[in-house]
């Protein structure tokens, strides 16, 4: 049983653009610590109290896991356990675009690979629909009007309710706006990574341009994969994500970076914050930004990225 008060105060709610879709400032993304790898009773503690607090917004991928495709399964056994009363308050988002599965109709933006991979992510989610679709990357070879006509057949076929891209470079964008727009499926929502230490998309206009557009923006990998936390202030601790070297290498924590960040934790201290709190704070208080997407791998971890949207 869901907790009867989780509207009550809980959380705070943005408009997405210029559309009726209100996103939670703080949305749960599944890139990690939903796979196969992981407990599934704690990825049930998690997503339960996220619907406690407000977080209706869930954030998915085709390859997400690992193993690829594992999160989506999770969320599919998570739909059967405890979610499908509640299916309709919930706002759930899937994506294709990177290596899915072997040959040559398994990756990139061609109708063939977007189309095969909604219908198995729909599968393993226990899903008839997903409420948001992105085109994960933009795929230079593939002609933007094959991908693009995808994704309008894709609503119009009722397997998603919007559609996203995530990552797409500005002239793309521009041209994603105007073909979705001419065919009356709007663009809902640009997915980027936008923090404290990669501001790229303010820099390339993605931000203002989709303000402009009245397109919602969610910035992901807000912490920059942990390097914005306390966690590496004193060094790499042997069980951090930078010591595995998969997505963080060592060689990026220069001294200079380090400074950088005990100057923001300095920052933060000062106002009674911790550094993740600051960070995701900034985030929220760039102009047309949404909601910021946060990873969990405890409930415990998950209450204090929900204290940074409590705050003003």
């Amino acid at each position: 049983m869901a907790d009867p008060q989780r509207y009550e105060g809980r959380m705070e709610y943005n408009r997405c653009g210029r559309s009726g879709v209100l996103l939670p400032r703080l949305s749960l993304g599944f890139w990690h610590n939903f796979g196969s790898v992981d407990p599934y009773e704690r990825s049930r503690e998690i997503t339960r109290y996220a619907l406690d607090h407000g977080v209706v917004h869930w954030d998915l991928a085709n390859n997400y896991g690992p193993r690829y495709g594992s999160a989506e399964e999770t969320i599919g056994q998570l739909m059967d356990d405890d979610f499908r009363p509640y299916r309709d308050e919930l706002f759930i988002a899937t994506k294709a675009g990177y290596d899915m599965w072997p040959g040559p109709y398994g990756n990139w933006g061609s109708r063939k690979y977007l189309v095969s991979s909604l219908d198995q992510s729909l599968q393993r989610m226990h899903l008839d629909y997903v409420d948001l679709f992105y085109s994960h990357r933009y795929d230079p070879e593939t002609p933007l009007e094959e991908t693009l006509q995808a994704m309008v057949d894709i609503v119009r076929s009722g397997k998603a309710l919007y559609l996203g891209i995530s990552r797409w470079p500005l002239p793309a964008l521009k041209v994603a706006c105007e073909y979705l727009r001419q065919r009356d499926v709007p663009l809902l929502i640009y997915q980027g990574r936008l923090n404290m230490l990669d501001r790229s998309p303010q820099e390339e206009g993605i931000l203002d341009y989709c303000q402009e557009q009245g397109v919602g923006f969610i910035s992901f990998s807000p912490l920059a994969q942990g390097l914005l936390t306390d966690r590496y202030l004193q060094g790499i601790p042997a069980d951090s994500r930078m010591s595995k070297g998969k997505f963080l290498k060592e060689s990026m924590l220069t001294p200079e970076l380090l400074d950088q960040l005990k100057a923001w934790n300095a920052e933060a201290t000062a106002q009674g914050q911790t550094l993740a709190e600051h960070a995701l704070r900034w985030i929220l208080k760039q102009p047309g930004v949404t909601s910021v997407l946060v990873g969990a791998s405890s409930t415990a971890q998950l209450e204090k990225n929900l204290k940074c949207v409590m705050l003003r």
